[in-house]
C-alpha cells in the first residue's frame, strides 16, 4: 500500500554503532557522479521538472544529422565564446553556443543524461518555464525562430529555411472567367488535423487534393467579373522542405462542456510518405516527394498535462542495438560473489533490476522487498541514487512492461522471460558484452568502440526510445502501437529518401564536431573520471572495529574487556567489496600473535556489554552481501569459548537488565521501595525467572508475585497488573519485555490499593478483574456450544482484547465468507429503523433479500434490493437478482435498501409509460377534450387521487404529459411490440388507433421529450434503453413512418407586430444530404413560399426561455474546412433534436426582429426571482454557520483550481 515509502530502512543495529544513516557514511545526493552510458551507448537528457517536451525536440534535432553538423559548422569567429558572454557590448550568440555544447555531450561524453540548464538559462527562462509543460508543437516553432534571430549575419543565416522551409499556394479560379487568384504561404511545419481522418494522408489529401465550391448563398467575388460567381478553391504544396516536419492537431475544444480534450482515435501515418498527390509540380522524378520517417514525438495524458518521450531512427548508427534477447544476455550472470559485485559498476537500473531479479528466480520477490536487494547489492537505496531522475520504484517497474513481469496484483515482480530463437542461434553476446563493458570507460575511447558496429550492414539502421535519461532500443513496428490511446503520435519528423550519409559518419560520434568542443569533452571525462575514483573510494571503503577474543571475559550475562578498551579493540579500513576470508588474512597479518583458529562474528555493544549474534563461514562472501556496513563492530575469537567459557551465540541469548522493585511496608501509610538490576536472556521463562528472583529475595516462590508496569493518561500514575499464571510458560521476549525495563515483585496480596511512596511518587498496585465469556456461536461449533472461559481484564482492557482473548481460548476462529450487513425499508433511511444481518458472502442477492424480508416481517415478491450512495440514499439497484453477494462487491458493513417493486427478468425492461400530446392550439383543443374525459373517468374509477393525476385542460396544457402506467417487455421485442403492449395498458385500452404507424414513441428524459425512436422493426436492445429509461405515447392523425435521416421540428410563425406566434405546426426535414443552418433556411422558405432574404429564423430554449438566432455566418469564415462537420445543427451551440421549436419571422410584413414573447419575460423574470431566493437563502446559511462549515471537500475543490497557461518564449538578443 506504501509503494516504496520505506525503501531505505534497515535494521542493522546489530551490525552499526555510528550515528549515520543505515550505519553508512551520509553523503549529499548532489556528491554523487553521473552514471556511465547505458548498453544502448546513447546519452539521455535530464527532467528539469517540466521539460520532456524540450528534450524530445533536442534529441530529434541531434539525430537529424544535417542539422547538428551544420550546427557545428558555425566557429568561435562567428558565434564567440561563451567566455565573453558576460563582458559588455560583447556580441556572443549563446543560444547557438549551448546547443554546441548540448549536442557534443550527447554524442561524446560518458555519462547516463546531460543536463539541459545551461541551456534553457540563455533562453532566459526561469524556474516557472522550467518545471511548467508546454506544446512541443509551440516550441519547435519558438526554438527555430530563436535559432533564425540568433544566426542573423552569420554564414548560418539561412540554416532553418535551407532545411524546413516550405511553400504552399492557395488558388481560386472564377468558374466565369476563369481568372485565377493566388496566394502564397510560407510554412516551417504543416498542420493536420486528425479529427474526423483515419490518418495522415487521407488529412492530407483534404487540405491538397480536394476542392472547396463556391455556389448558392456562398458566392465568390471576382476582381474581373466584379460581382459574386461561383468558383473553386484548392491549395497545393509547391515546394518540399529537405525535412518535413508534420503537427498533428490532437487538441480540440468541446464546446458543449466548454473544455478541451485530446483525440486518441486511430490516426495510421506510413513510415515511407509519397508526396506527388499533394504538389503543385507533378512531373519531377520520384526521389523529389519520397519521405521516410525518422522521428516520431509521442505525448502521453491529457491536454492539461502529460509526457513527452520520442521515438527516433539512429541514422548514423551511432547507438549500439540488440533485441530483448540479447538484453536478457546482459543480466544472466553467474551466481558468484564476483558478478554480484560487478553489478556495482553498473550505471541503467534495468539493468540493474534484472540482474538482481534474475538471481532470485522465476518467482520474483516482493516489490517491497526489491528495494532492500537493491540496497544489498549496490549499497545505495533506490530514492537515494535513482528516484530523482526514474521516479519511485513501483512506478518504474510498470514503465518496463517489456523487462520486468508484475503478478499477484502488482505486489511481485520478475524478470519477463523471453522466448529464445528454437534454431539453436546464439544471440551476439560478444556485441552486448562489449557495450557492457565499455560503458564504463571515458568517453576517450569512443572512437575504438565504433569498431563494433562494423558488424551491422550499412542499410541496416535502428530505432531506439529517447524517455529523458532513458534510452531504449525498439523495434520499427512498435511505432504502430502510437497511432491511438492516450498514448499516441503528437508531431511525426520525415526526411527526403534521396539524402545519404557519408560512410565516414556511420558508428562515429566524433564526426564533423569541432577540435575545441572535443577538448572540452575529453576534459569532462577525466573529470567524472576522477569523480567516479572518490566516488568509489568514499562509498566502498568502510571504517570495522575488531573486538578480540583473546582479550575479553565473559560474565553477567554478556562480554567486556579484561583490561582497557583501547588494546580489546582494533579499527581498520577495508573495501567492502572484498570478502570474509579477505578480511580474515588481513587480521592475521596485523595480529602475528593470533594462533589456531580464527571466526568472525558480529557483536552489538549493550549496557551490559558485548554480544554475539551471528558467525560468518563462507570465505567466499563479500562483506557487503552479507551486511556489513561502516561502523560494524565484529569479534574474532575462536569460535567456542572465551577464557574458557562456552558463549552462546544468537538473538535469543541476547541478555536483558531488568529492574527489580521490591515494596517494603515502612509505615501504614508509607511504602518504601528496593531496586535492584537482575540479568536475563531473552529466552528466559518467566516461572524460571520468578524462580530466581525468590532465590535473592528469600519470598518463596508461590507467593512471590511479578506484576509490570502500565502508564496511565495521568502522567504522574502507574498502573501495575499482575502477570497470570498461564504467562509463567512464556518467555520474556514474548512479553515484551526489552532492556531497561522494570518489574515489581510482592510477596503480598495487593487489590486496588493505593499507596505513597518514599519519594512521593503516587502509585497504584491494582489486582486483575475477571469476566466469563460463554460460548454461543450455534451448531456449527456444538461440540463447545455453552462452554465458558475466563478472562482477565483492568479497567484499561479493551473490548478487541477481550475478543481475541476469548477466541483464543474458546479455540474458535473468526469466520470466514460472512458479511455484517445494514438493511432498511424504503427510500428515506433517516425515516426507518436500521436493522442487522449476519449473512454468507456465497448467497445470491435473492437469497438476501428473502432473508432480509423474514427479518422485517415482510411478505410477497414484489420487492428488491438497492445499494446506497455516498448521502445514504436508495441507489443503485442490484438487478442480477442471481449473483451472489461477493461478486455484486458487496462488503462488510454496507447498508441496503429493501424497495417496493419487482425487478424485470433479465433481458426484460421495465418501462414507465407517458401519453404526450404537444400543447394543444385553439383549433385542435375541441378534438382532445372528449378523449381526456375519458382518461380522466378512468383514473377516477381506479381510486387514483393523487394531484400528479389531476387531468385538468390546464394542467394537460402546461406539463404535456401523463403517466400511465408501467410495462415489462423483452429487449428482444421489437418497437412494434412495444406500442402493441402500451395499448394493452387500462388507462389506454378505450384510444381508437388504426395502426401502429399512428403511434409516435418518444424517449423521455427528466420528463421531457428528447428523441424518436423510429424503424418499426428494430430491437428495442439496440437503442441502448438503460434501466432508468422512461417513454412517452403521442397520438397521431395519420400515419407516420420516419426514417434516420428525417427530423421531426416544430414551427412558430411569428404573429406580425405581436408578440406571439401562430399555433406550431409539425415539420419534417430530411437532413440525409446536409445539416446546417443554410439548407434548413432553404425548407423552411420552400415550406412558406417566401424569399430567402426576407426571413429569420431562431431555435427556442423553454428552459431558459430564450431565442436564439440560426445564421449561416460562421461559413464564411472557415471555407477551407468542410463546412458538414463544422456546420452541423446536431452539435453546439443549437443541439437541433427531434421536437424543438423553430420560430419564423417574415420581414417582409414584420421589421421586428425580437423573437421574445411576453411569456418569455414573465419565465424569465421567475428564474431570476429563484436565483435571487436561492442567494439569500445560501448567504444566510453562510451568514448562520460561517465559513468553517462550508464543505471541506468543495473548499479543497476550490482551492485546486487550474493554473493559468503562460504563453512560452525565448529571449534572444539583436544580432542586426
Amino acid at each position: 500500500m506504501f509503494g516504496d515509502m520505506f525503501e531505505e530502512e534497515e535494521d542493522v543495529g546489530f551490525v552499526s554503532e555510528n550515528k549515520t544513516m543505515n550505519g553508512w557514511k551520509s553523503r549529499k545526493k548532489d556528491t554523487d557522479p553521473p552514471p556511465h552510458r547505458a548498453a544502448s551507448n546513447l546519452s539521455g537528457i535530464k527532467n528539469q521538472g517540466g521539460t520532456c517536451y524540450l528534450n524530445s525536440l533536442l534529441q530529434t534535432l541531434l539525430y537529424t544529422p544535417e542539422f547538428r553538423e551544420s550546427l557545428f559548422a558555425l566557429g568561435p569567429e562567428e558565434l564567440g565564446n561563451l567566455s565573453d558572454k558576460d563582458k559588455p557590448e560583447s556580441k556572443v550568440r549563446v543560444i547557438p553556443l549551448e546547443l554546441q555544447r548540448l549536442f557534443a555531450q550527447l554524442l561524446l561524453a560518458d555519462q547516463l543524461a546531460a543536463s539541459t540548464s545551461d541551456l534553457t538559462d540563455s533562453f532566459g527562462w526561469t524556474s516557472n518555464e522550467e518545471t511548467s509543460q508546454h506544446d512541443v508543437q509551440e516550441l519547435n516553432r519558438i526554438l527555430f525562430s530563436a535559432l533564425e534571430s540568433s544566426l542573423v549575419g552569420t554564414s548560418g543565416h539561412d540554416l532553418i529555411n535551407r532545411l524546413y522551409h516550405g511553400i504552399v499556394v492557395n488558388k481560386i479560379v472564377c468558374k466565369e472567367c476563369g481568372n485565377i487568384s493566388e496566394r502564397q504561404e510560407d510554412f516551417l511545419d504543416l498542420t493536420v488535423a486528425v479529427k474526423g481522418v483515419s490518418g495522415l494522408e487521407e488529412a492530407l489529401c483534404t487540405f491538397y487534393v480536394e476542392e472547396e465550391h463556391f455556389d448558392n448563398d456562398n458566392l465568390y467575388h471576382c476582381g474581373r467579373c466584379e460581382k459574386l460567381v461561383k468558383a473553386t478553391k484548392s491549395a497545393k504544396i509547391r515546394h518540399l522542405p529537405t525535412f518535413l516536419t508534420i503537427s498533428l492537431l490532437r487538441f480540440n475544444f468541446d464546446f458543449t462542456k466548454c473544455e478541451r480534450y485530446k483525440e486518441t482515435g486511430c490516426y495510421s501515418f506510413p513510415v515511407r510518405l509519397d508526396m506527388r498527390p499533394f504538389c503543385e509540380q507533378d512531373n519531377l522524378p520520384d526521389s523529389e516527394y519520397e519521405y521516410d520517417l525518422f522521428s516520431v514525438i509521442i505525448h502521453k495524458g491529457g491536454c492539461y498535462g502529460g509526457h513527452y518521450h520520442a521515438y527516433i531512427k539512429d541514422i548514423d548508427q551511432l547507438g549500439t542495438w540488440f533485441s530483448l534477447d540479447e538484453q536478457m544476455t546482459v543480466v544472466n550472470l553467474p551466481k558468484d560473489s564476483t558478478n554480484q559485485d560487478h553489478l556495482l559498476e553498473l550505471g541503467d537500473p534495468v539493468e540493474i533490476l534484472k540482474a538482481i531479479l534474475v538471481q532470485v528466480g522465476a518467482d520474483g520477490v516482493l516489490v517491497d522487498q526489491l528495494g532492500q536487494k537493491l540496497l544489498e547489492k549496490v549499497g545505495v537505496a533506490w530514492n537515494k541514487r535513482y528516484r530523482k531522475q526514474h521516479g519511485p520504484l513501483r512506478k518504474f517497474l510498470e514503465s518496463h512492461p517489456d523487462v520486468f513481469l508484475l503478478k499477484a496484483d502488482g505486489t511481485r515482480v520478475a524478470v519477463k522471460q523471453v522466448r529464445h530463437d528454437c534454431s539453436g542461434q546464439q544471440p551476439n553476446k560478444s556485441k552486448i558484452k562489449k557495450a557492457q563493458t565499455e560503458n564504463c570507460k571515458a568517453s576517450t575511447s569512443h572512437a575504438d568502440k565504433t569498431e563494433t558496429h562494423s558488424k551491422i550492414p550499412a542499410s541496416e539502421v535502428h530505432w531506439f526510445d529517447f524517455d529523458d535519461t532513458q534510452v531504449r532500443p525498439i523495434q520499427e513496428k512498435d511505432i504502430e502501437k502510437q497511432f491511438e490511446g492516450k498514448e499516441c503520435a503528437y508531431m511525426l519528423f520525415y526526411r527526403k529518401s534521396q539524402l545519404q550519409r557519408p560512410a565516414e559518419a556511420r558508428g562515429n560520434s566524433r564526426y564533423k564536431v569541432p577540435p575545441d568542443l572535443l577538448e572540452e569533452i575529453a576534459n569532462l571525462d577525466a573529470s567524472l573520471q576522477n569523480q567516479r575514483a572518490e566516488f568509489d573510494s568514499a562509498t566502498n571503503n568502510i571504517e570495522v572495529h575488531l573486538h578480540l577474543g583473546p582479550e575479553y571475559k565473559f560474565g553477567n550475562g554478556a562480554l567486556y574487556p579484561a583490561s582497557s578498551q583501547k588494546d580489546s579493540m582494533l579499527t581498520i579500513t577495508i573495501d567492502r567489496r572484498k570478502t570474509i576470508g579477505d578480511l580474515r588474512q588481513t587480521i592475521f597479518q596485523l595480529l602475528e600473535f593470533w594462533k589456531g583458529d580464527m571466526v568472525i562474528s558480529v557483536a552489538k555493544q549493550l549496557p551490559v556489554g558485548l554480544h554475539l549474534y551471528e558467525t560468518f563461514h563462507e570465505d567466499h562472501t563479500s562483506l557487503h552481501s552479507l551486511g556489513i556496513m561502516d561502523g560494524a563492530i565484529l569479534f574474532v575469537w575462536n569460535g567456542s569459548q572465551v577464557c574458557g567459557v562456552a558463549i552462546h551465540v544468537g538473538e535469543e541469548f541476547e541478555p536483558m537488565m531488568l529492574k527489580i522493585l521490591c515494596p517494603t511496608l515502612k509505615s501504614k501509610e508509607m511504602v518504601q521501595f528496593i531496586e535492584m538490576q537482575k540479568v536475563f536472556t531473552r529466552n528466559t521463562l518467566l516461572a524460571s525467572a520468578r524462580n530466581n528472583l525468590a532465590l535473592s529475595t528469600g519470598i518463596s516462590p508461590e507467593e512471590l508475585t511479578v506484576y509490570y508496569r502500565k502508564n496511565l493518561e495521568n502522567k504522574g500514575s502507574t498502573n501495575w497488573i499482575a502477570y497470570d499464571a498461564e504467562d509463567g510458560h512464556k518467555t520474556l521476549a514474548d512479553l515484551r519485555l526489552k532492556d531497561g525495563d522494570t518489574i515489581l515483585i510482592s510477596d503480598q496480596k495487593c487489590c486496588n490499593l493505593s499507596v505513597l511512596s518514599s519519594n512521593g511518587m503516587p502509585i497504584t498496585v491494582a489486582d486483575r478483574s475477571w469476566l466469563q465469556v460463554k460460548n454461543y456461536c450455534g451448531e456449527k461449533f456444538s461440540q463447545i456450544a455453552g462452554k465458558t472461559v475466563t478472562i482477565p481484564v483492568t479497567m484499561e482492557t479493551l473490548v478487541s482484547e477481550i475478543k481475541a482473548n476469548a477466541i483464543e481460548k474458546l479455540k474458535l476462529k473468526d469466520e470466514q465468507g460472512k458479511l455484517f450487513l445494514y438493511f432498511s425499508v424504503g427510500d428515506s433511511l433517516h425515516m426507518t429503523p436500521e436493522m442487522e444481518i449476519v449473512v454468507e458472502q456465497s448467497i445470491s442477492v435473492r437469497e438476501c433479500l428473502k432473508l432480509m424480508l423474514e427479518k422485517a416481517g415482510l411478505t410477497g415478491e414484489c420487492w428488491h434490493l438497492r445499494k446506497t450512495d455516498w448521502c445514504y440514499d436508495a441507489g443503485e439497484v442490484l438487478k442480477d437478482e442471481e449473483a451472489t453477494l461477493a461478486y455484486m462487491k458487496i462488503t462488510n458493513g454496507e447498508t441496503l435498501v429493501i424497495m417496493e417493486g419487482r425487478l424485470p427478468p433479465k433481458g426484460f425492461l421495465m418501462l414507465p409509460v407517458w401519453l404526450y400530446q404537444p400543447p394543444l392550439d385553439s383549433e385542435n383543443r375541441g378534438c382532445f377534450r372528449e378523449e381526456q374525459e375519458n382518461i380522466a373517468n378512468k383514473l377516477c374509477a381506479l381510486n387514483i387521487e393523487s394531484t400528479a393525476r389531476d387531468f385538468s385542460l390546464r394542467q394537460y396544457m402546461g406539463t404535456e404529459l401523463e403517466y400511465v402506467g408501467n410495462i415489462e417487455i423483452s429487449g428482444e421485442a421489437s418497437l412494434e411490440d412495444l406500442k402493441t403492449q402500451v395499448l394493452t395498458l387500462p388507462l389506454l385500452q378505450g384510444l381508437s388507433v388504426p395502426s401502429m404507424e399512428f403511434l409516435r414513441v418518444w424517449l423521455v428524459e427528466n420528463k421531457c421529450p428528447v428523441k424518436i425512436l423510429r424503424n418499426q422493426q428494430q430491437q428495442l436492445s439496440k437503442f441502448k434503453l438503460g434501466s432508468s429509461a422512461e417513454i412517452g405515447i403521442q397520438l397521431l392523425q395519420a400515419e407516420e413512418n420516419l426514417s434516420s435521416t428525417e427530423l421531426l421540428l416544430r414551427l412558430k410563425m411569428a404573429v406580425p407586430g405581436e408578440r406571439m406566434y401562430y399555433p406550431a405546426e409539425e415539420f419534417v426535414w430530411d437532413i440525409s444530404k446536409e445539416c446546417t443552418v443554410r439548407t434548413l433556411k432553404q425548407k423552411i422558405v420552400q415550406h412558406y413560399s417566401l424569399p430567402p432574404e426576407q426571413i429569420e429564423i431562431a431555435k427556442y430554449f423553454p428552459d431558459q426561455f430564450e431565442w436564439m438566432p440560426m445564421t449561416s455566418w460562421t461559413q464564411q469564415v472557415s471555407k477551407k474546412k468542410k463546412k458538414k462537420k463544422l456546420q452541423n445543427l446536431h452539435g453546439a451551440p443549437y443541439y437541433l433534436k427531434d421536437g424543438d421549436i423553430i420560430g419564423v419571422k417574415n420581414l417582409l410584413i414584420d421589421k421586428n426582429k425580437d423573437f421574445s414573447t411576453v411569456a418569455d419575460d414573465i419565465g424569465k423574470e421567475k428564474l431570476k426571482l429563484e436565483g435571487n431566493s436561492k442567494d439569500t437563502r445560501h448567504q444566510a446559511t453562510v451568514q448562520q454557520g460561517g465559513d468553517a462549515s462550508e464543505n471541506p471537500e468543495k473548499q479543497a475543490v476550490r482551492a485546486r483550481t487550474r493554473r493559468p497557461e503562460v504563453a512560452l518564449s525565448i529571449s534572444v538578443a539583436d544580432f542586426r
